[in-house]
């Protein structure tokens, strides 16, 4: 009999009156119950939230550093563990699970680094005018209030981690909102959190059901919210909560741009296994996979069969199995959603070169060249092991290309030249231009985040903690400067 999962309310474990059952991806299998929060629950944990928000903006910076840097150990004394975890709950082959788990060390650390260095305060005298004489101020931060970090199901650990760890390194108390397919590895971190000396009521993790979420979302108590996931939940959050801060992370079409001078075989190659690799990591279920493909003519003929070809070469398959390179995606549904786009998209002319079959769960990795313009899969994130490949005459042209979407997340260029990175950089309506390499780079110490509709904020620890909190001055009088 599975026991069922505790949460998180204000630093200790509790138990709700329900549960659900989280299963695996791949072959149905229990993975464990997890209890679901009451109303009452919920509003303790907000009101403990709300009430220790002065004490942990007070809290020494080397408390919170401390903290920070035992769950960063401990995540990395537990890897296999959690890695096995992420991988049952949400079908992610257990190579990226582990790889998951080492980026979650690195976040917790990046935040203990930043806790002791954040808000040190900045001097700037104000005598450079003549009615400022003898003044100087003293610009620090101080958090906004109450975090609402809301993750999503594709890095069930990671993406909680960069809510969690910068709103500690800020001295902000958060309420963090798993996502309901995958609750248990964010969960995972409240069991590390309570090996520490953080005050009772700065953290939570409530596993709330996404319909009793539109109250959560607007109390007032909560003025930070930060939400990965869908463009249109997301902006519907934003909508209904005006006056609130929110950061945004909402998802894009990521691009991978191959110029003409990258032209040699060992270039190609290169390209191509980089591209097959990161349309379908994660079984493609990442921000910033690889979805477009834009090369140019004159190396278009001799990219295209090496990327089918590197696709073909993926292994699909069991996801605890070390060899799996795509595993399932998380439902049933997805998958099938999916299948329909990929459908519409052949209906409509695409050519398929490979792929384009269900298995329950799963979907094989596909390339698609000539898809029209106005279909789902050309203007959607389709978040799932599907690439398409398109031609175009130059970098002006690859550029339009990417920029001809209602999403900016990321974009990848290969070329070698450097003033081609500089226009790129100009040129492209994106938060991030990766040369050299596909647009599925992420170190998760630099800003992160989109442009358009791929969200608005940024994370990366200090960006994070940046919005969650505000300048205040302070000015000093009469003093001999």
């Amino acid at each position: 009999m599975t026991s069922t999962h505790a949460f998180w309310l204000a630093g200790r474990q509790v138990t709700g009156e329900d549960t659900f059952d989280v299963t695996s991806p791949w072959d149905g299998r229990l993975v464990g119950k997890v209890g679901v929060p009451t109303d009452a629950q919920v509003e303790e944990a907000v009101a403990a939230a709300y009430a220790v928000r002065e004490e942990f903006a007070a809290t020494p910076a080397h408390v919170r550093a401390a903290a920070l840097d035992h769950v960063s150990k401990r995540l990395a004394e537990r890897t296999e563990e959690i890695a096995q975890l992420i991988s049952a709950e949400n079908g992610k082959p257990i190579k990226w699970a582990r790889g998951e788990v080492g980026r979650a060390v690195s976040v917790f650390r990046f935040a203990a680094e930043e806790a002791r260095r954040f808000n040190g305060g900045e001097a700037q005298r104000l005598d450079t005018d003549a009615g400022g004489q003898g003044r100087l101020a003293l610009t620090r931060r101080f958090p906004k209030g109450v975090v609402l970090g809301i993750a999503p199901f594709n890095f069930p650990l990671n993406l909680c981690a960069h809510k969690v760890a910068p709103a500690i390194a800020a001295g902000a108390p958060i309420i963090l909102k798993p996502a309901p397919a995958t609750p248990l590895s964010g969960l995972i971190l409240g069991d590390l959190l309570a090996e520490t000396d953080l005050p009772a009521g700065s953290w939570s993790i409530l596993p709330v059901p996404n319909d009793k979420m539109p109250a959560l979302v607007q109390d007032e108590r909560l003025p930070v919210i930060s939400f990965t996931g869908s463009e249109k939940v997301g902006y519907a959050i934003m909508d209904s909560v005006p006056r609130k801060h929110c950061t945004l992370e909402l998802g894009g079409n990521g691009a991978a741009v191959v110029l003409g001078d990258y032209a040699s075989d060992a270039d190609l190659d290169w390209a191509a296994t980089r591209i097959a690799t990161f349309s379908n990591y994660q079984g493609g279920q990442s921000c910033i996979s690889v979805q477009r493909v834009i090369a140019d003519a004159s190396v278009y003929d001799r990219l295209l069969p090496r990327i089918v070809a590197a696709v073909e070469a993926q292994v699909t398959g069991d996801p605890s199995d070390d060899k799996t390179d795509v595993g399932p995606l998380v439902s049933e549904d997805a998958a099938k959603r999916v299948e329909s786009w990929v459908k519409e998209a052949v209906e409509a002319g695409a050519t398929l070169l490979t792929g384009g079959d269900r298995d329950g769960a799963s979907y094989a990795p596909t390339v698609l060249t000539d898809v029209p313009a106005g279909v789902t899969l050309a203007c959607e994130e389709v978040f799932g092991p599907v690439l398409t490949v398109q031609k175009v005459d130059g970098e002006a042209e690859a550029f339009a290309a990417v920029n001809d979407s209602k999403y900016g997340l990321q974009a990848g260029v290969f070329t070698h030249d450097l003033q081609v990175a500089f226009r790129a950089h100009r040129a492209l309506e994106v938060g991030g231009v990766v040369i050299g390499d596909v647009p599925s780079y992420r170190a998760d110490q630099m800003p992160y985040g989109g442009a358009k509709q791929s969200g608005v904020g940024r994370e990366g620890v200090r960006f994070a903690m940046e919005d969650y909190t505000y300048e205040r001055v302070l000015v000093l009088t009469g003093l001999a400067l």
